[in-house]
């Protein structure tokens, strides 16, 4: 089991100190992301004459919105990569009985070339 990190990072002008697993890069990207959150919602007009449970309310319900968003992009990139995946199993398929339909076409070709071949030895000898 990796080692427990902990670090203490910068959240809204509080030091704040965080553990986790993750690397101390990883939970500074975390409070820069939290950090760049409060920043935005600090710009909307009303924001900082609210309660703090308001704001906090508020700062929760941005994030998770976020989160559903990435969560929802993630499900159709799978998606996407799910179709891409199939197209191709298809086209290799595809490739394969094309490959197949060759090899039987090119069989076929040799044995008409020599039939053709002995008709012209069969024809060659009656002409004789």
């Amino acid at each position: 089991m990796p080692a427990k990190n902990t670090t203490k990072v910068l959240i809204g002008g509080k030091i704040v100190t965080l553990s986790g697993y993750e690397s101390e890069d990883y939970l500074q990207k975390v409070a820069s992301y939290m950090n760049h959150k409060i920043t935005q919602l600090s710009e909307l007009p009303g924001y900082n004459r609210q309660p703090v449970e308001t704001k906090h309310t508020l700062l929760s319900l941005n994030i998770a919105d976020d989160y559903f968003k990435a969560k929802r992009q993630a499900e159709v990139f799978e998606e996407d990569s799910q179709l891409k995946d199939k197209e191709m199993y298809d086209l290799k398929h595809d490739l394969i009985e094309a490959q197949i339909q060759v090899e039987n076409l090119t069989a076929e070709k040799e044995k008409l070339m020599a039939q053709i071949r002995q008709l012209e030895t069969d024809m060659d000898n009656l002409l004789k």
